[in-house]
């Protein structure tokens, strides 16, 4: 069988490494620019609100204003995909820069103390002690962020920007219901994909929690 839900399978395959690509590059780069900014937050209190509440106003941008509104900020075309990856990172620190803030700030301060006391400056306090305990909190901030990208890069399809969301689109028009089925369980499965991984990689780093439960 060469195609689904009349989608050739080479499309809905080219289609899908383009939408895992607008999804998922933008959660790196914004959880590179999230665990930052959530440090900051975490500890300094005068600019907790600042950062936390400014971020979070990011996401209440309308997705589809920002991808038509992008090109004439930065100078680039309608139907750059570049749009998408700038748009859906800075969905993507909006919802990370809170969920970094709050897992640096779950660690209890006795374990802060007890790593100041064997030496440890506050980098490698950070990276070694402080960063690995928040691993749970931050990795529930970004799977809701991998989820919630996978459904908003859709509407970039209302823009020419070529992934699953242009089977909504085109079977919208050709009053396709199977096409618009075959876009909606790739998205799905897409989601379920990247929320998969990212349970994995937590479970990595975390290799204490399943000590603990055996």
């Amino acid at each position: 069988m060469s195609e689904i839900g009349n989608v050739q399978w080479g499309e809905l395959w080219q289609l899908t490494v383009a939408h895992a690509w607008l999804a998922g590059a933008p959660l790196v780069i914004g959880l590179a620019l999230a665990l930052p900014l959530g440090w900051a937050a975490a500890r300094v209190p005068r600019l907790h609100t600042l950062l936390v509440s400014g971020s979070a106003l990011l996401y209440t941008l309308p997705s589809l204003a920002l991808f038509i509104l992008l090109p004439g900020l930065i100078g680039t075309q309608i139907l750059d995909p570049l749009n998408v990856l700038i748009a859906m990172t800075l969905y993507t620190v909006a919802l990370l820069v809170r969920s970094v803030a709050d897992g640096l700030g779950s660690v209890p301060e006795h374990v802060r103390q007890a790593a100041t006391a064997m030496g440890l400056g506050r980098w490698r306090r950070l990276v070694g002690v402080e960063l690995p305990l928040a691993v749970p909190v931050i990795a529930a901030g970004l799977r809701v962020a991998a989820v919630s990208n996978v459904s908003m890069v859709s509407v970039a399809a209302l823009v020419g920007i070529p992934q699953l969301g242009s089977l909504f689109t085109r079977g919208f028009n050709r009053d396709d219901m199977g096409m618009i089925a075959v876009g909606m369980g790739a998205c799905i499965l897409l989601a379920l994909l990247f929320d998969a991984v990212i349970v994995l990689v937590r479970r990595w780093l975390t290799p204490w929690e399943r000590e603990v439960r055996a």
